[in-house]
């Protein structure tokens, strides 16, 4: 078997890098640690949680809007991407940070899902609020909400 270095194993195989990595940190070889690769990993990481929420707030509130202005169009599939979204949500704001993350980033993403409504309706975006009336749990948990 071919040994190669962290990096080159990092580049090849992620999955075994992670195992490795994984394994040294285990047994406490601190110098063997590929550091910079194993911080930039980490960074994307949260990078990509991050995004996620994002994503998944937008993708959420902009079947929120179109579900209040078309009530017309509501269908079995809008509704379960709503419970999907919130299921989501949920399950990735267990963490603190992410929750935080998700709480400061709730008005850009209001924004944004205000103008993917407007596309995907064709309608004006003057028709949507301008801002959100209510909180992140208010989207997560509604009282008494059909969707």
């Amino acid at each position: 078997m071919v040994q190669r270095s962290p990096s080159e194993l990092y580049t090849l195989d992620e999955t075994a890098w992670l195992e490795q990595t994984a394994e040294l940190v285990r047994s406490g070889r601190w110098p063997e640690i590929d550091s910079e690769t194993l911080a930039e990993y980490l960074t994307d990481m949260a990078r990509r949680d991050r995004r996620e929420v994002f994503s998944r707030l937008v993708v959420l509130l902009t079947h929120l809007l179109k579900w209040e202005q078309q009530a017309a169009g509501r269908s079995a599939s809008w509704r379960g991407t709503i419970r999907e979204q919130r299921r989501e949500l949920k399950l990735l704001l267990e963490s603190r940070v992410l929750r935080t993350h998700a709480e400061l980033v709730f008005p850009e993403a209001y924004t944004e899902a205000r103008l993917q409504a407007a596309d995907e309706t064709e309608c004006d975006p003057t028709i949507f609020p301008v801002e959100f009336v209510g909180t992140l749990d208010d989207v997560l948990d509604p009282p008494n909400a059909d969707a």
